[in-house]
């Protein structure tokens, strides 16, 4: 659900305490072959012009952030998005492209940009999920590339770090008390939610629910994570 404008914001009752954040350096991992803009995978498989053109505009009746940035999507507005600066369409991307299912702080119509203060937190996050969908298949074999993107916040967010009144928001297996406190707040206006990661004790994220909040994102660290028979990955630093 989008936003409502500041005029109409509901009013929330009980909320997190709010916190001014300013963290540079934040890490977020995608796969590799999303960090890759600037040719399309499409080209390898045209013979001319003409057929290029006819994928591009197949490609582009199906892709949520073009559909997104034309002011398509029902979760967020093409205000919202952000445009002319490096890397806007990865950043556009994590707002319009979400799971069906939602994650831990948005449902299936808007995303979020998650992110994790230190190195060892983020490759904790991603190879959770990862490996639980090789847990549904029992297949443990496999290598993908990710990309590290790193990006700077000055902001105030809500903060559950120590706020054991939202600790169902942070159970391991359900999304139901963080979704409902998540659309609530971006309802009210707000920016997102630092939080402990789940899945590395110690460990912080952070889940912008703003766009043009996600400052100076840059290319880092590549990762290579290879499955080879056990939950746990080998990794490699490129």
């Amino acid at each position: 659900m989008a936003s409502k404008p500041a005029g109409r914001r509901s009013k929330i009752t009980s909320a997190p305490p709010l916190t001014l954040l300013r963290q540079f350096d934040t890490l977020r991992l995608i796969p590799s072959r999303f960090a890759d803009q600037e040719d399309s995978v499409l080209s390898a498989l045209a013979d001319d012009k003409d057929t290029l053109r006819d994928l591009f505009d197949l490609d582009n009746a199906t892709n949520q952030r073009l559909i997104g940035e034309q002011g398509g999507l029902p979760g967020i507005g093409v205000d919202e998005l952000i445009f002319g600066v490096p890397n806007f369409r990865i950043v556009n991307a994590a707002f319009t492209y979400a799971r069906p299912e939602g994650s831990r702080f948005n449902d299936g119509e808007r995303g979020a940009w998650y992110c994790s203060f230190d190195e060892a937190t983020v490759l904790a996050e991603i190879i959770f999920h990862k490996t639980v969908e090789y847990a549904e298949i029992d297949r443990f074999h496999d290598s993908v590339s990710y990309q590290a993107l790193l990006a700077d916040f000055t902001s105030v967010f809500h903060d559950l770090r120590g706020a054991s009144a939202y600790a169902p928001c942070l159970d391991p297996h359900s999304y139901v008390a963080s979704q409902a406190l998540a659309a609530q707040l971006l309802e009210a206006g707000s920016t997102g939610i630092i939080f402990p990661s789940v899945r590395r004790p110690g460990g912080i994220n952070l889940a912008c629910f703003r766009p043009a909040l996600v400052g100076h994102v840059r290319r880092a660290q590549t990762y290579r994570l290879h499955w080879e028979g056990s939950p746990e990955p080998r990794i490699e630093w490129a």
